[in-house]
């Protein structure tokens, strides 16, 4: 099945809770305020509390508590807020592709470890807007669900297929796509915006890594989290292309304490937001 078939299954069977876009929208006109937003925000309790949580949570430690979704906007600012309610609306999308040939909280604790490593990654590089990484690293594989519920029986052979080479690989194999790339077309769908949706898009893309950073920070992060979950197959993983150490200066050092930060935050963090 081509791509366009999987990512148009996608687009008509689930779309953003109308708060994402108002979100965006009010975040995207200059003439809105912060109370606009913590308006929009606070309408929905729920969603207020969990913002909350989140915003208090290791995500962003600061030193003291954050009480208001104005305070929220006002230490965070309101692109992380609105990273933080696209993480959350990331749970309802995941269970709305849910399969029997996935493990969904298994899928979901990967999803949220590559985010806690790519967001690490990502502050410690000084790049803008680390809190997104977060997201895209919960995003990145959003779409292997996918595939799994339009065509099980393909998804089944590629998951019980050989593992002789990293999982990327064996998606063009398979289907013709990477599973990446396929989340990506999908969020641009969806209207995130492109700082969400181009690196998730070409994460797997040699050719960026020379010159994109963002890119860079996801595909370590993907690969981190296959060494660390999938020890039996992926143990040995090569971290580094030669074209990611040119692009980014990332010591092993570094490496060791995302995956430490990701290692002690990611149940908490699964806790808050699934």
């Amino acid at each position: 099945m081509p791509l366009e078939k999987y990512v148009s299954y996608a687009a008509k069977s689930f779309t953003l809770p109308e708060i994402c876009v108002r979100l965006r929208s009010t975040l995207d006109n200059p003439r809105s305020s912060i109370e606009d937003i913590a308006v929009l925000i606070s309408a929905d309790p729920s969603l207020t509390a969990k913002v909350l949580r989140l915003a208090n949570s290791s995500l962003f430690r600061f030193p003291s508590q954050i009480e208001s979704v104005t305070k929220a906007i006002n230490v965070i600012g309101g692109e992380a807020l609105y990273n933080l309610v696209i993480a959350e609306t990331a749970t309802t999308a995941f269970k709305h592709f849910d399969t029997l040939l996935i493990d969904l909280d298994k899928h979901w604790h990967a999803s949220v470890y590559c985010g806690m490593v790519a967001k690490s990654l990502a502050m410690r590089l000084n790049v803008r807007g680390a809190e997104r990484f977060f997201v895209m690293g919960i995003l990145q594989n959003l779409s292997e669900l996918i595939v799994a519920k339009k065509e099980p029986k393909l998804y089944d052979n590629y998951r019980n297929g050989k593992k002789s080479d990293l999982p990327h690989i064996e998606q063009l194999t398979h289907f013709g796509f990477t599973f990446a790339h396929c989340s990506g077309i999908i969020l641009e769908k969806w209207h995130l915006p492109i700082g969400l949706f181009y690196p998730v898009s070409f994460m797997n893309d040699a050719a960026k890594y020379t010159s994109d950073v963002d890119v860079c920070v996801l595909a370590i992060a993907s690969r981190i989290t296959l060494s660390q979950l999938d020890k039996e197959n992926y143990a040995d993983i090569e971290l580094f292309t030669p074209e990611i150490a040119n692009t980014v200066s990332l010591d092993m050092e570094v490496i060791s304490n995302s995956i430490e930060y990701a290692e002690q935050e990611t149940a908490k963090i699964v806790s808050l937001i699934h």
